[in-house]
């Protein structure tokens, strides 16, 4: 069940414009009522489609067909406006600011749940499905590292590569390949970490060791699969 508590951060979808990705975030607050406090102040001029508490009751902020205001100043794939092609969905976590912790079993059932259906419905390629930290690396640390990525790749959403052998430590080889996955490598260091902590959440250091660089390639290999 879904309950709705419209938010007025929203305004129209340009047109011709297609809703591809699926963009995912943690709240960041402290509480969920605070959290939706602030997606509904009209002097926030942020919101998102939906929100999930960490009993796993999902609200509604704003309609699909509407862009919601969630990214920010972010890239993918060359794409600048991701707030117009776009579903974003905010999870329930006070973050790294506030005590960063693991989401629970109801949330992350529900969010597979809701996820399961908008990717179906709107097409979002398995590549498209990022966190926040993806598409605004030098900016942004969620959903993080203790988010179960694997488990939403295994539930049909986004994707979750195996290393592959055929990989290239070097660090322009390194930029070629998150830039074809999708990142803005402007800031090298911070694509590197937020490969990571989508990817390869054990160590989030920007370095690129033998697993980064064996994960990456394997991700590519799918993407071009």
């Amino acid at each position: 069940m879904i309950t709705d508590r419209p938010s007025p951060n929203h305004d129209a979808r340009p047109p011709d414009t297609p809703v591809d990705m699926l963009v995912l975030h943690y709240t960041g607050m402290e509480t969920a009522e605070a959290a939706l406090a602030r997606l509904c102040d009209p002097a926030a001029k942020v919101s998102a489609h939906y929100l999930i508490d960490e009993d796993g009751a999902v609200v509604r902020l704003v309609s699909e067909d509407r862009r919601a205001w969630h990214a920010g100043v972010a890239s993918w794939r060359g794409h600048t406006d991701i707030n117009a092609r776009s579903i974003g969905i905010e999870l329930v976590n006070p973050g790294h600011e506030f005590g960063y912790r693991p989401f629970p079993e109801a949330q992350t059932a529900a969010l597979i749940e809701l996820a399961r259906d908008l990717v179906a419905r709107h097409a979002i390629p398995p590549r498209n499905v990022v966190g926040h930290s993806d598409v605004a690396p030098s900016r942004k640390m969620d959903p993080g590292e203790l988010f179960d990525w694997p488990r939403l790749a295994a539930a049909g959403i986004g994707l979750w590569p195996d290393e592959s052998d055929h990989c290239d430590r070097d660090p322009e080889a390194v930029r070629v390949l998150l830039t074809e996955v999708g990142y803005d490598v402007s800031d090298f260091p911070a694509a590197i970490r937020a490969f990571q902590r989508h990817f390869r959440p054990a160590r989030v250091n920007g370095r690129i060791d033998w697993e980064t660089a064996r994960r990456l390639a394997g991700l590519v290999e799918m993407c071009r699969g």
